[in-house]
């Protein structure tokens, strides 16, 4: 079953004090520097870092809390922690849908008599809860080292899963027969791909052949990306929407896959070179990380939700509306998330993919969207009057 991200609820994460943001199937957020929307992005991350169990380990990375929590002023007796939810259905954005799924998880500081270092990310809360109607069933609930889950036969169960305070429940219960709904959600949040790291210096995976094997999904990082279009090209044999999109970014040029060997292999004719084909580390910056993007969102199998980190980085102004035009062609697959420092961009997912971007600003030291209500989104011009 397929399972849309309806809503990201985040508090205490870096520049968000508390948000909750409602998600369509393409989701636009367009801001300046500094307002915040990475942090956006990042949270998404780190929910998917929950499933996979490293969400400690990736907060550490970060510097710890002392870097990651929010650093204004706190309520009264308010706790130190950040707060993690999303809400998922069988529809996107608002649409009436016959079940949703919820999942939160809260991190803090550790206890004094804790076993664990001083800055060390802790699960404090987690719960996954099951909606029909009005109608909530608690399928995972966790406090501490108290952990309740309800079973297929909808018997509650304590649990003593050896679960450490830096783990979370949802990466460690791992019975598909006994909690299928818990496994639903976790594999819809494993499935979950994020595009920001599409390197194109001279040693990046996108310069590079890679193994001959039959990919249907871009890696985050593009170490897969000739195998990508081998699948289409030899495979699926079909490459209308691949070459489409090449000829609207670069008019006239043509891309080239091979036939495999063990390697596979891509490269470009262009119309002032006929005779030549340039290969992948061959290609500029802006060439070659277009052509990623392209991998991403035109592979033979899209992820559930693809999130798209300032895909414009190193893009002429030039492909800036074929790049609207590839992503709002993708949301027609799949979800997608966009964050961009574009205004041209935004309108170009606009324009072709019939959205409304939304502005990410800073209110009192803290990130938020413009227009942004309890109910969901107002128009930014009543926001203003």
């Amino acid at each position: 079953m397929t399972l849309f991200l309806r809503e990201l609820k985040v508090r205490q994460y870096r520049s968000v004090r508390s948000i909750a943001l409602p998600v369509e199937r393409l989701s636009v957020f367009l801001g300046a520097n500094g307002a915040g929307k990475t942090n956006l992005y990042r949270a998404l991350e780190l929910v998917q870092a929950a499933a996979a169990g490293t969400l400690a380990a990736d907060l550490a990375a970060e510097g710890g809390l002392d870097s990651a929590i929010w650093a204004g002023t706190r309520k009264r007796h308010e706790e130190a922690r950040i707060a993690l939810a999303v809400d998922l259905g069988a529809t996107p954005g608002d649409a009436p849908g016959p079940s949703a799924f919820g999942y939160s998880v809260e991190v803090g500081y550790p206890y004094p008599t804790a076993a664990a270092f001083a800055a060390e990310p802790q699960v404090k809360e987690e719960a996954l809860v099951h909606r029909h109607g009005r109608r909530e069933i608690k399928l995972l609930e966790r406090r501490g080292p108290q952990l309740i889950a309800r079973d297929e036969a909808g018997a509650r169960a304590e649990f003593d899963a050896d679960l450490m305070a830096s783990e979370t429940a949802l990466s460690r219960l791992e019975d598909p027969s006994r909690f299928p709904d818990l496994q639903t959600v976790k594999a819809a949040l494993l499935d979950w791909r994020f595009y920001h790291d599409l390197r194109t210096d001279a040693a990046s995976p996108l310069r590079r052949p890679c193994p001959a094997v039959a990919s249907p999904t871009l890696a985050s990082d593009g170490a897969n990306l000739a195998a990508v279009f081998a699948t289409l090209t030899h495979i699926r044999q079909d490459t209308a929407a691949l070459d489409q999109t090449v000829a609207d970014a670069f008019p006239g040029a043509r891309l080239m896959v091979p036939e495999p060997g063990r390697a596979a292999s891509f490269g470009l004719a262009l119309p002032d070179y006929p005779h030549r084909v340039f290969e992948a580390h061959e290609l500029s910056d802006g060439t070659l990380r277009f052509l990623g993007l392209a991998g991403a969102l035109l592979a033979y199998r899209l992820p559930g939700f693809i999130a798209l980190n300032e895909p414009e980085s190193s893009l002429h102004p030039d492909m800036l509306a074929p790049l609207g035009r590839l992503i709002a062609r993708a949301a027609e697959r799949t979800q997608v998330w966009v964050v961009t420092h574009s205004e041209r961009l935004a309108a170009a997912i606009a324009e072709h993919g019939a959205v409304t971007p939304r502005t990410v600003v800073k209110a009192d030291g803290a990130t938020t969207v413009r227009g942004l209500k309890a109910w969901g989104f107002a128009d930014e011009d009543e926001d203003e009057d």
